[in-house]
């Protein structure tokens, strides 16, 4: 399922959407400016089009578009409802390369658009949002090379939490469900704190389900889980985790 760019809407306003306009989201950039001119990013209104530039990347979008998105993903059609989408809006923009090489961590996704390989991928957080990184075709692969490396060694700071229910790991992240798979570079780890918690997994088994929490287990209790989740999901022996391509 896809993620709204503008954040989650609570049940009331997906039942009961209001109409935002262009010239809401006029006056939501406009207040929003003052805000917005830190480090290399630039954000201008140009007759109808809202541009963002930063470094080598560029996102235009028609004023209108973006208030009819914001209206079907039911936004608030307040001041604090719109500016609040749009900043969310803001920094979900594509990540430049030196971005990536200043902040880049490595989390595991899917490599391929049927959902069945999964692969390594560099991602940078903006708060509570992280957009993957695609390297631009100015850089070379040894640029690539180095920011992936950096990006694991990263990953290995990151703080993702760990609750044991029963012969089950579970792995979370409390602000980015996406960087639940950032533990996966340090499958060792893994093994030493679920013991420490009270869990031998010596032979664990992960059950990745990119974006969501990352499950371990025994193999034959990974295989149940595996089965009983309605979307695409990986089972694969902590030996193997090492083995993953980048995407």
């Amino acid at each position: 399922m896809s993620e709204s760019p503008f954040g989650a809407a609570g049940l009331l306003q997906r039942l009961r959407p209001s109409r935002i306009s262009a010239d809401d989201v006029v006056d939501a950039v406009e207040a929003l400016l003052p805000e917005l001119g830190a480090g290399d990013l630039r954000v201008r209104l140009a007759g109808s089009l809202l541009e963002l530039r930063e470094r080598e990347r560029e996102v235009r979008v028609h004023l209108a578009d973006l208030a009819a998105d914001m209206t079907a993903a039911a936004v608030r059609a307040t001041p604090e409802g719109i500016g609040a989408a749009l900043t969310t809006w803001i920094a979900s923009r594509p990540v430049t390369d030196a971005a990536a090489a200043a902040a880049g961590v490595a989390f595991v996704d899917w490599a391929d658009a049927a959902a069945t390989l999964l692969g390594w991928r560099v991602v940078v957080r903006r708060g509570d949002v992280a957009v993957p990184w695609t390297p631009s075709a100015a850089v070379d692969p040894r640029f690539v090379h180095r920011v992936r490396s950096a990006s694991t060694g990263r990953s290995h700071d990151v703080d993702v939490d760990l609750r044991v229910e029963g012969p089950v790991g579970l792995w979370s992240h409390r602000a980015v469900p996406l960087l639940a798979t950032a533990a996966l570079v340090a499958p060792e780890r893994m093994i030493a704190r679920t013991d420490a918690a009270g869990l031998d997994l010596a032979e664990m088994s992960v059950v990745v389900t990119p974006r969501r929490p990352v499950a371990c287990a025994g193999a034959a209790v990974a295989a149940r889980l595996a089965g009983e989740t309605r979307e695409s999901c990986a089972i694969l022996p902590w030996r193997r985790l090492g083995d993953l391509p980048w995407a």
